[in-house]
């Protein structure tokens, strides 16, 4: 998938890509600081942050590596379909003029 498609906001694993993204440099750059929560009147503390870097991380990067594998078995059978017609035109065109007139395009 090209990553002009996936940065649309169209697309939910472009979002998680996304927040992966916002959640590591979060964590990288709170200086041991508590990360302030605006919907709640808590901070996440070490406790919190240490849960999202054991916890949420993790579940993130399976997320997209599982994405990622379907996206290559997706480009698999669209290649190896692609071959299929391009073996199949050239026996037609093979065949001769007469059987290239009933090649349909796609």
């Amino acid at each position: 998938m090209s990553s002009s498609c996936r940065a649309s906001e169209r697309d939910p694993v472009a979002l998680v890509e996304s927040c992966q993204r916002s959640l590591l440099w979060l964590l990288q750059s709170h200086q041991r600081e508590p990360l302030k929560r605006c919907w709640i009147d808590h901070h996440y503390w070490e406790e919190e942050i240490t849960r999202l870097e054991d916890e949420l991380l993790p579940a993130m990067e399976s997320f997209l590596a599982r994405i990622d594998a379907i996206d290559q078995q997706l480009r698999e059978a669209q290649e190896e379909q692609e071959a299929q017609v391009e073996l199949e035109r050239e026996a037609i065109a093979a065949a001769g003029p007469e059987a290239s007139a009933v090649l349909v395009p796609l």
